[in-house]
């Protein structure tokens, strides 16, 4: 029996209930959009776009990220909301629109076991951080702490200590000139922080050492606030997202209006707003463009498509896609603004060019923005604030995520103690997340963080976005899912919209992954260089999501009717029988049921055909075993017809 359609019901409620009472299950349209915006809009936003302005020229970078937000970001957006509210099915139920891609589903899933393992580790460090705030003096203020090297030159109250560096670097000048450079780099207190006490860093990605215990509960309690906050699923979560998604912008405004106030903020400003054009022609701007797009929107995630699977038929998906994506884009700007302003005044106050103030990655999060807290009036209550904003917009993220791995879950196996138990499945997978993210808490867990980051979620979401356009748009037909999108929306997609996921956006994709895969460089970590075993593993982390596609094409292949492989090949391509809408009220037009046939489930027309020819053929079997049943064999051995009453010898 399939039950995929009534996978969404919340615990607690009747399984007897429509099949399809998954729809709707969002309180209202506003936990959609909010929860979509706490799911978008996450911890990359905050360090790792303007990260990318950073690196890339400040103002240079805007441009691409612009265009390949409009031609690529918006469009793919639209593609995943559109696919999962009108069928109401998760990352893997979606795919009855063409059987022999769910692969693309599984490899989904995969890619966000990966992500939803590594970014809990982020936001546990981001607890970490959290739970250290709260004192009078912030740790990393100063360089007398027991894990502090004669290296460390503070910003707060070091005159003396800089001075004396200055006069060690101008006494050692005859010893040559690379020993003054050596001696005149500064390491920050949070920098010896996060390396040296947070992380107690290894020196190989293959010596774990010891679990660094702190960090270790910190990752349990941010798995036990996202299972409670998801223990009755979206209807939870819906609720939960009216804080999560909306502090954040409280917290970005009130340091955006006290960092724009400190000395050498507009030097930061200039320098993420002024563009430096030569870098524009650069093709490796372009290529970091498209990944933020990718990684901070969430597309092939699979997320996309869980949330809007609980969205009512007609909801105006079109219209939740613009502003959800828009405010997105807008979120990773105006953090530039707050980042940028602090970085300016570090640099105002260690006299260096902004260009030479911040780390690369994590450290822009855990060790310059630590480093600008501690020069800021009543710095504790700062720190607080801006590392309770981390941990709401990593939770935003992470919700979707295990939402998306449960709704999978649910939906595939589909029996009715999985139904009525989701919020045990919930609690498994939450579980087995923990569990996972252990290693990632040890001494050499920093390393293994930054190479699932690098290689889980990389070029994969390429190839995975890249195949989902190819099977909607050239074997599903693109005339038959515009003709969806009308159906579901009143209006059919847009003629931009048309144009980009028939053609721009797929070569758009093509050109991000052949320039991912030309461009390639092995990932390091500072001064850090991988060891090929490492990279090796990245790289089988990468194609285990991508591999799902192949394998399972050729399982759903060798398990469809026919005599060749061409029929095979069709037969696996072609929709299922129960796709399309979800309820029964809005299977219209070629979803419609045959006026003859009140028990035939709604059916494309194409296969209206074939249910012919399958239903007078389950006639034919009914009237075989209604002959059959005619006569019946008694306990006593004689025959029994119900046409003689009388029994035969």
């Amino acid at each position: 029996m399939e039950n995929n359609l009534k996978n969404g019901a919340v615990p607690g409620e009747p399984v007897k209930k429509d099949e399809n009472s998954r729809r709707g299950n969002w309180g209202n349209q506003i936990e959609f959009v909010l929860t979509s915006v706490g799911y978008a809009v996450g911890l990359g936003n905050v360090w790792r776009f303007p990260y990318l302005c950073y690196r890339n020229g400040g103002g240079a970078f805007m441009l691409p990220y612009f265009i390949m937000l409009v031609f690529c970001g918006i469009p793919l957006f639209f593609l995943e909301l559109s696919f999962g509210q009108f069928a109401s099915l998760g990352c893997l139920g979606v795919w009855k629109i063409s059987p022999m891609f769910k692969g693309v589903g599984y490899g989904m899933m995969v890619v966000s076991t990966y992500i939803g393992i590594y970014y809990n580790v982020v936001i546990c460090i981001a607890f970490y951080y959290f739970f250290q705030s709260m004192t009078n003096l912030l740790p990393w203020t100063y360089c007398n702490n027991p894990w502090n090297t004669p290296d460390c030159s503070g910003v707060v109250g070091t005159g003396h200590q800089l001075n004396g560096s200055l006069a060690n670097a101008t006494t050692s000048l005859v010893a040559g000139v690379t020993e003054v450079v050596n001696r005149t780099k500064r390491t920050s207190p949070s920098e010896e922080y996060w390396k040296h006490y947070v992380l107690n860093i290894s020196d190989d990605i293959g010596n774990f050492g010891e679990v660094r215990l702190p960090i270790l509960g910190c990752l349990a309690i941010s798995w036990f606030v996202v299972f409670l906050c998801l223990i009755r699923g979206v209807k939870s979560s819906g609720k939960v997202v009216y804080f999560t998604a909306t502090f954040p912008y409280v917290v970005l405004t009130i340091l955006f209006i006290r960092g724009i106030t400190l000395d050498g903020a507009i030097n930061g400003i200039k320098y993420y707003l002024t563009p430096q054009w030569q870098k524009v022609l650069d093709a490796k701007v372009w290529g970091d463009a498209a990944s933020q797009i990718f990684y901070s929107l969430g597309c092939a995630w699979g997320g996309l498509i869980t949330m809007a699977s609980y969205n009512k038929f007609h909801n105006n998906c079109f219209r939740d896609s613009i502003i959800i994506s828009i405010t997105n884009c807008a979120t990773s700007v105006y953090a530039g603004f707050v980042i940028f302003s602090i970085l300016g005044f570090m640099a105002h106050h260690l006299n260096v060019p902004v260009s030479e103030v911040a780390d690369h990655g994590p450290g822009l999060a855990f060790v310059a923005y630590p480093e600008a807290l501690t020069l800021l009036p009543i710095s504790p209550l700062w720190s607080l604030l801006f590392f309770f904003m981390l941990i709401l917009l990593g939770l935003g993220t992470q919700f979707c995520l295990l939402e998306t791995l449960v709704t999978a879950i649910v939906d595939e196996i589909g029996t009715d103690w999985i139904i009525r138990n989701k919020t045990i499945v919930t609690l498994s997978v939450a579980i087995a997340g923990f569990l996972l993210g252990v290693p990632l808490t040890t001494r050499a867990g920093i390393y293994w963080l930054l190479l699932m980051d690098n290689y889980a979620a990389s070029f994969s979401l390429v190839i995975i976005s890249c195949i989902m356009c190819i099977c909607i748009m050239y074997i599903y037909g693109h005339r038959n899912y515009f003709k969806d999108v009308e159906m579901m929306l009143g209006f059919p997609p847009p003629l931009f919209f048309k144009v980009c996921w028939r053609f721009i956006s797929p070569v758009i994709i093509s050109f991000i992954l052949i320039f991912t895969v030309i461009q390639y460089k092995p990932i390091t970590y500072n001064d850090y260089v991988y060891p090929g075993w490492s990279l090796a593993i990245g790289f089988a982390m990468a194609l285990s999501s991508v591999v799902c596609i192949p394998v399972y094409a050729l399982y759903k292949i060798s398990r469809s009717p026919g005599a060749t492989f061409r029929e095979r090949l069709k037969n696996a391509c072609r929709s299922h029988p129960k796709w399309g809408p979800a309820l029964q009220e809005h299977r219209t037009g070629r979803y419609a049921p045959m006026a003859s046939e009140d028990t035939v489930e709604a059916r494309p027309l194409k296969e209206k055909e074939e249910l012919k020819e399958e239903q007078k053929e389950e006639e034919k079997e009914k009237e075989r075993k209604d002959e059959i049943s005619l006569t019946i064999q008694g306990s006593n051995g004689s025959t029994n017809t119900h046409n003689n009453p009388n029994p035969s010898a």
